[in-house]
Parts: structure tokens; C-alpha cells; sequence
């Protein structure tokens, strides 16, 4: 399978299935004498850290992280990080109807059409286990961009959102939803566990602030951060949507709401606004990058749903197993991740064209 690989300078190759050995990730082109060891990755990965509760799947992974490679007396070396993640909690025998027919709305039939053979163990590299290895290499791009502060949280499930007005960052880490609304977090912990409970599931979207990104990181054309931000999203199991700044809400605004109107500062322009999300052009304006990432209900439930057998023989299909009734909920550290490894590139293109 070709394209695991990510970044241009800043790069990361994930390896590993959801229920092989192992799984993890190779960064490449990370700066030399960084210091790092695992105690500085493993908050991350507990933050994605399935099991935690009755909201999320149940498979037990403690998602402990090892630095094989890259790293000396607690330093990058400048040569490639590899790590190392251990599956521990696999049951690979909830997939034996898988084996047989397609799980609708899965990338089991797509898989198969190209590859003409798939692992349908947890869906291979389909799975969002794969995503573990992402966040373990976000944390060593965090160490890349130290000047930036990475915050993302969820702010919408089951078509129900958050109100801005009772935005408390404090309360992110608070409940099991990432949620920064006390009010909102009460009402999704019916939302969810009835889907749960009904074997369903629901979809969510996750937001993503990155402060301190100075102005003129990205590239004019083919290399703008707002599109590779979307891109890397995009790459996000159950991505389905990706909004920058105001996104789809702009084309309903006229040119003068919005604008981003600038004004003299002491350390360059101040805006009143920042509908561009933070870019403009494909190059940072020194706004707060804000990203948006809508996350489509998980395939895998537990209603019988019409499909086809590998033989194309019609029949129906439930997935037995452990899943999340709303996968967005864990996406929260991977959209940080992915926005971490995404910043790191960048800053490191505008420093190798530029020399700032």
C-alpha cells in the first residue's frame, strides 16, 4: 500500500493494523537537540486513550509509546524518530461476518475493489486505531513549534452545538466530550449514550485554534497552509467536512462583513476580526489558525443494514464488536496532531525559503 507518508520537510510515516503486533510512526526531517522522551508524548496519546468512558469504545489499549530510534541522551538526533505503539486488547473474532460481506458506509468494499485482498480484522489500516500513531507523531512536532499553543475541543454532537457565550476552557478536560459548555456537556451525555444504547451512533464536529503562529508560515498556490491543513484533515478516518475560519458561513456574508479590518499595532497590524481564520492568501496572518472538522457518524453499528457478500450476493449485516457511538469525541487530540504536524512543516519551509 503506497502513501502512508505525510509532510514535505516535517514528514511522519504511520505503519500497522488494528489488530496486528503493533502500530506506530517514523518522523523524518525533525530539528536536531530537541530535548524529548516519552513522558513528554504519552499526555496525548492518553487523551485519544480508548475505554475511558461509557461514551466511547471499550477496547482496552493502554496506548504506551516507545522511542525506538532518533533520540540520544533525551536529544533528537536530527535522524528519523520511530515509535513504537503495542496493541494489547485485540478480538479479532468479532469480524468474522466481516470477512464475508461489507460493512455499508466502511471502507471494506473500496479496500477490496482496489487492493482485490483487505484485512478485515478492525478494518486494517482503515481503522481509526491507526490514528494513535498520528498523535504520538504530533507530539514530536509540538516540540517543533513551541512558540504555538494548540487547543481543540468539540463543539457540536448530534446536530446539537455549544454556545460561544458559555465557553470555558477549563471545562475541556472536565467531562469525557472535550466540551467547552458545561450546559452543552450535560446534554450530550443523553444524545450519546442513547445512541449507544440503541446500537447507533452519532456524528460531531471538532474545532481547532492554533495561537501564536506568526505571519507569513504557508506558501502562494500549491502549498497553503490552509490547504494542506485541510488536506492533512481530511486524511482523519470519518473526516467528511473541513471549514477554515468562517468556512461555508462566508459565502452568506457580503464583502464588508467579511473582511478583517486591520489596524497599526505596536508589534504589526491588529484586526477587529478574523473571519479569514488566521489565513489569507495560503500564508498565516498571525491571527489564531482556526480549523473546523466534521466527523460523520461511526459505520459500525449494531442495526442490521441491507449489503452485499464478496460474491455480490444481496444480505444484511450488523457489526458486532467495540466501537464508539460518536468517533468524533476522540478525534479532538488528533485534529491537534494533525495541526501540530502540519505547523511544524510549514514553519520549517519558511525558514529553509526565507532563512526567518
Amino acid at each position: 500500500m503506497s502513501w502512508n507518508t505525510f509532510g514535505r520537510i516535517f514528514r511522519f510515516t504511520t505503519w500497522g493494523e488494528s489488530h496486528g503486533p503493533a502500530l506506530g510512526a517514523v518522523v523524518d526531517g525533525c530539528p536536531p537537540g530537541l530535548a524529548i522522551d516519552e513522558s513528554m508524548i504519552q499526555p496525548f496519546l492518553d487523551a485519544r486513550r480508548p475505554g475511558q468512558s461509557k461514551f466511547t469504545t471499550q477496547r482496552q489499549e493502554p496506548d504506551q509509546v516507545r522511542i525506538l530510534s532518533g533520540v540520544f541522551e533525551g536529544k533528537t538526533t536530527g535522524t528519523p524518530i520511530s515509535l513504537m505503539i503495542e496493541n494489547t486488547d485485540q478480538r479479532s473474532k468479532d469480524y468474522s461476518e466481516v470477512a464475508k460481506a461489507y460493512r455499508p458506509g466502511h471502507a471494506d468494499y473500496t479496500y477490496d475493489a482496489k487492493y482485490g485482498f483487505r484485512d478485515y480484522r478492525g478494518g486494517g489500516r482503515s481503522s481509526a486505531r491507526e490514528t494513535a500513531a498520528r498523535v504520538a507523531a504530533g507530539g514530536v512536532a509540538r516540540l517543533a513549534i513551541p512558540e504555538v499553543t494548540i487547543l481543540a475541543y468539540v463543539s457540536e454532537i448530534g446536530g446539537d452545538a455549544i454556545d460561544p457565550a458559555n465557553f470555558d476552557a477549563d471545562q475541556i478536560r472536565a467531562n469525557p466530550f472535550f466540551c467547552p459548555d458545561a450546559q452543552a456537556a450535560k446534554r450530550w451525555e443523553k444524545i450519546v449514550d442513547d445512541a449507544r444504547k440503541a446500537g447507533s451512533s452519532v456524528g460531531a464536529v471538532v474545532e481547532c485554534v492554533a495561537t501564536g503562529v506568526p505571519a507569513g508560515w504557508g506558501a502562494p498556490i500549491y502549498a497553503k497552509l490552509d490547504s494542506d491543513l485541510a488536506a492533512a484533515m481530511m486524511t482523519i478516518n470519518a473526516t467528511k467536512g473541513v471549514e477554515i475560519g468562517d468556512g461555508f458561513a462566508a459565502a452568506r456574508l457580503t464583502g464588508e462583513q467579511n473582511a478583517d479590518p486591520m489596524y497599526p499595532g505596536n508589534e504589526g497590524p491588529r484586526f477587529s476580526a478574523n473571519h479569514a481564520g488566521g489565513i489569507a492568501g495560503g500564508i498565516s496572518t498571525g491571527q489564531p489558525v482556526v480549523v473546523r472538522v466534521a466527523f460523520k457518524p461511526t459505520s459500525s453499528i449494531l442495526t442490521p443494514m441491507p449489503t452485499i457478500t464478496r460474491e455480490g450476493e444481496a444480505t444484511e449485516l450488523f457489526t458486532k464488536g467495540r466501537h464508539d457511538p460518536c468517533v468524533g469525541i476522540r478525534g479532538v487530540p488528533v485534529v491537534e496532531a494533525m495541526m501540530a504536524l502540519v505547523l511544524a512543516d510549514h514553519k520549517l519551509l519558511h525558514r529553509g525559503q526565507t532563512g526567518r
